[in-house]
Order: structure tokens, then sequence, then C-alpha cells
């Protein structure tokens, strides 16, 4: 093989190796907004996110559990994050949405007051949750920085986790 050639193929594959690379250090997420602050979940535990339709109301559960719905024929539980998180419920606006999320057999709607964006930060730009809201039981996963704004990352497992 010609030196040319030699060159061309290791430049080729430092190329691939560095987008490999970059892409390891990139977290993709959903942005949506509770109240006044931005949360973001990882893109993956999505499976859909819906304008908000009828449901049922279920007794002798939690105030934050609206009820639940049908999803294409599966039961899927309802959960008002304003009400889980403290903050003053609302009326549903015309930005208003269901976003179902799943982690492992676990799937469960969450009302948001708005999506925002699909958001790519660097691991480099996350930092783990504060001392004060860290630990196994917290829901927060950890803090991007952008630009301008900072971003609480949620644990889709914890918000999953079901005490109803």
């Amino acid at each position: 093989m010609s030196n040319k050639l030699q060159q061309i193929i290791n430049k080729q594959n430092e190329q691939q190796n560095s987008s490999l690379e970059q892409r390891d250090v990139v977290v993709q997420l959903v942005g949506f907004v509770i109240g006044n602050e931005e949360y973001a979940v990882p893109i993956l535990a999505i499976q859909e996110i819906i304008k908000p339709f009828s449901w049922t109301r279920v007794p002798q559960v939690p105030k934050y559990v609206l009820g639940v719905f049908n999803l294409r024929g599966a039961v899927i539980p309802l959960i008002d994050l304003r009400a889980k998180f403290g903050i003053p419920t609302k009326k549903h606006s015309d930005e208003t949405r269901f976003i179902v999320m799943r982690h492992g057999d676990d799937v469960a709607g969450f009302v948001i007051d708005r999506l925002t964006m699909a958001i790519r930060i660097k691991k480099e730009n996350i930092s783990a949750a504060p001392d004060a809201m860290s630990g196994e039981d917290s829901m927060i996963d950890g803090v991007g920085k952008e630009e301008d704004k900072i971003i609480t990352i949620l644990k889709v497992n914890k918000l999953l986790e079901r005490d109803f």
C-alpha cells in the first residue's frame, strides 16, 4: 500500500474515532417546564408526548395522581408533576402536554406545563445534584448548565416509582 493511501486511511480512522468520542460525551434530553423551572429527562425514556385528553379518576390515591388513561389499550396512571413537586396546580392550557415515560416495565403519563425542546448537553456541563438533594431517594440526577440557564435533570426511575 502506498504511503499516501495509508495516510488517508489513518486520517479517516482518526476522524471516525473522534466523532465516536464526541457522541459519547453528549447527553440527549427532552426539556419541559413545570411552574417557573425547566426540567429534563433522557430522550430514550420518552415513549411519547401527546396533547391532553380525558382520563378517569381513581379513588384513594395521592392528590398528585389524577387518575388513569387508555393509551392504545394500555391503562396508564396520570401524574400531575405540579402537585407532585408541591407547586399549586393550574388549569390546562394550549401548551399543556402529557409526557409518557418508560423505565423497564414501568410506564406513566405526566402532566407538564410546557414542552421546551430536545437538548444536547456535553457531559462535562452536567454536575451532580447538590448535596441537599442528592442520594438514592432523590428525583434529581444532575444539573445541566447551558449558556444562560440551569436545567434540572430528573431520574425517570424515581418519577415512575409508585407509592400508591
